[in-house]
């Protein structure tokens, strides 16, 4: 059975969601990939690898994973986490203390993103696209905000192209991740959401389209984790 929201409630159907679960996100995520989200994290920041005294932008932050990797890469710069759902950024809170003071929390919407134009040397995001209701108008905020020059970064959700790893991806997501929750006591409804999310995400070459069509050049990606994520790299035009 489905749980995804219609378009027009989709935007309150996942602040309230990302709200409920957000005292566990950071356990349940471990747990989903089996550990393996912190090494593709690793590799999305690596690619881009933003300048040592540059400002760097994470949208749909979350509990701020990306923020201390990004501040390890710039000891002179700034990283900033934005996210629409205050209970996420307050669980990460003490991800502040990891990134030595280089990096703070600001609330706001991925679609108006709450910057002038031209700000950032470095802009990351990860699992986030899937969740808002524009694609392509997140990425246009996200070029207008971006300095010429400016590295992008896209960590999202893919499908294996081998037939046998789709399957085995859809069985381990669909059907056996919600019966882990309720045996860790999570929320199976956000937990059947998410794999859900994923199916209705645009596949890697789509991807790569929009964020074109949104302003980005040089867009570019590759797999991960057997084809379960890709990661997107895009530059903005000097």
């Amino acid at each position: 059975m489905s749980v995804l929201p219609p378009p027009d409630q989709k935007a309150v159907y996942v602040e309230r969601m990302f709200a409920r679960i957000a005292p566990s996100y950071d356990r349940m995520n471990r747990v989903m990939t089996i550990g393996m989200d912190r090494g593709w994290r690793d590799y999305a920041v690596n690619a881009i690898a933003p300048p040592v005294n540059g400002r760097a932008l994470d949208v749909g932050t979350g509990t701020g994973d990306f923020l201390p990797l990004l501040a390890s890469w710039m000891p002179q710069g700034f990283a900033v986490g934005l996210d629409f759902t205050v209970a996420m950024m307050q669980a990460g809170l003490p991800k502040l203390g990891a990134a030595a003071g280089r990096a703070g929390f600001v609330g706001g919407d991925a679609l108006r993103l709450p910057f002038a134009e031209a700000t950032f040397d470095a802009i990351t995001t990860g699992f986030t696209m899937r969740n808002v209701v524009d694609i392509e108008q997140a990425f246009r905020e996200m070029a207008r905000v971006a300095r010429p020059g400016c590295a992008l970064v896209c960590l999202e959700v893919a499908r294996p192209n081998n037939p046998l790893l789709r399957l085995g991806h859809r069985i381990y997501f669909e059907q056996i991740v919600p019966r882990i929750t309720r045996l860790l006591g999570g929320d199976p409804t956000a937990y059947t959401y998410l794999p859900q999310s994923a199916r209705a995400f645009p596949p890697p070459d789509t991807l790569v389209r929009i964020m074109q069509q949104a302003g980005w050049s040089e867009v570019r990606y590759a797999l991960l984790g057997m084809g379960a994520v890709a990661v997107h790299t895009a530059f903005k035009q000097r």
